[in-house]
């Protein structure tokens, strides 16, 4: 139900996100899902990928700093207060949302998000009890 997220540390200046894109253009790996944050001396950009362990791999390679972290995939209803249900069942059990980014593809009508939880093991416990649907890492790198 985990999906692995690669995070790389950039330096804020022109050109180091070409560079990221085309070492994994080079290697053949497919980008699935992104989020880049930045302050003014670096970014963290923060990858769903096909292929993580090979993406980790040739980025350090490359001279990037890489981490892994886990990540959920949830299916989120496509209309209005879709996202605030999801929101409402994490505040209710006292979880904290530490980041999250939408996917770029639907999944069965229904938008798909990327959550980072302070207690991911008790998200994916209420979120299955609400019949919130969590994908895996399969099935997003599959859309």
């Amino acid at each position: 139900m985990k999906v692995e997220q690669i995070s790389i540390f950039l330096e804020n200046k022109s050109g180091r996100l070409a560079e990221v894109a085309g070492v994994l253009a080079k290697a053949e790996i497919n980008i699935r899902a992104l989020s880049l944050a930045d302050t003014t001396d670096f970014g963290i950009l923060r990858l769903i990928v096909n292929d993580t362990e090979k993406a980790k791999q040739v980025l350090k390679d490359n001279g990037f700093t890489v981490g892994k972290t886990e990540v959920i995939g949830v299916e989120v209803a496509d209309k209005p207060g879709g996202l605030s249900e999801i929101l409402r069942v994490m505040k209710d059990h006292n979880i904290n949302v530490e980041y999250m980014y939408a996917f770029v593809q639907k999944s069965a009508g229904n938008a798909v998000i990327i959550f980072r939880f302070d207690e991911l093991e008790k998200a994916i416990d209420v979120l299955r009890k609400s019949g919130i649907r969590i994908m895996r890492g399969e099935d997003i790198c599959a859309l």
